[in-house]
């Protein structure tokens, strides 16, 4: 038996998420169909990391098992032969055993995961960018937003952060990396940790507009942080901006992930 890992590209906008539903209108579903259309039989996927409706892939990972013997290149023209447009494999590899034995697993195998959230900051909303990036009309302060994120840094009780249907073991995270850069009218935030909760992302970058606009200071964030109360925090923002952009793996695996960049499109 085989394990073939997968680098799949998606865009979220009218899909019901990743995870498989009972409508199988998600990419995954998708995904499962291509495959078993390629392969002539049902192959199931593992991922790193379960998106919302809405929320876009730059390089999701998934791996599955299969006795098949076919070309890494044949996986990924093969299948992306029966895929919508909007969903992609650029990638296909073998992934054999580590020395000791152990099996490479999309998701446990994963040491850190990045996501950007593209925010479009103009009086008046953008056409081009609609599905494909937030939006906030007010004037933000991307030095106030940064220096608020750094409270956030280091392992935490994440509780705020975290939806309430979140069904992850623990709330504690290890955050590594809270940035934000400015392209011009875009803001693109960069938020990296060991793992993460329910709408997570969304809610800290909730949190952080309401540091930018001015109507809480830097500290809040350190205040909510502490709180461990959803209430305290602000609502989740919208899916539209959201990009998983890449998953950390040990440099053993071998795979062939390609380089991310803060802007999803380049």
């Amino acid at each position: 038996m085989r394990r073939i890992a997968l680098g799949v590209q998606y865009v979220g906008t009218g899909w019901s998420g990743y995870q498989k539903q009972p409508d199988r209108n998600t990419v995954q579903d998708r995904l499962e169909i291509a495959l078993e259309k390629f392969a002539c039989t049902p192959l199931n996927t593992t991922c790193a990391g379960r998106t919302d409706a809405g929320v876009h892939g730059i390089e999701q990972v998934v791996h599955f098992d299969t006795d098949l013997d076919r070309a890494m290149q044949s996986w990924v023209r093969g299948v992306n032969a029966f895929l919508p447009d909007s969903i992609v494999v650029r990638w296909a590899h073998e992934v054999v055993p580590d020395a000791d034995g152990n099996e490479f697993h999309a998701r446990f195998s994963a040491r850190s995961r990045t996501y950007h959230y593209v925010l479009y900051n103009n009086p008046n909303p953008s056409a081009l960018l609609a599905g494909r990036a937030g939006w906030v009309f007010r004037p933000l302060d991307v030095e106030r937003m940064v220096e608020a994120g750094q409270y956030l840094l280091g392992e935490h009780d994440f509780s705020a952060f975290r939806a309430s249907g979140c069904q992850a073991n623990s709330p504690v995270k290890q955050m590594h990396e809270v940035s934000i850069q400015r392209y011009g009218d875009v803001l693109v935030f960069t938020v990296r940790a060991s793992a993460f909760l329910h709408h997570m992302v969304r809610n800290i970058v909730g949190s952080l507009i309401y540091v930018g606009t001015g109507r809480n200071e830097p500290g809040w964030m350190k205040e909510v942080l502490e709180s461990r109360s959803r209430d305290v925090a602000a609502p989740t923002f919208m899916p539209d901006g959201l990009y998983l952009a890449k998953i950390d793996y040990d440099p053993k695996w071998g795979l062939p992930q390609e380089p991310s960049h803060p802007l999803p499109w380049l």
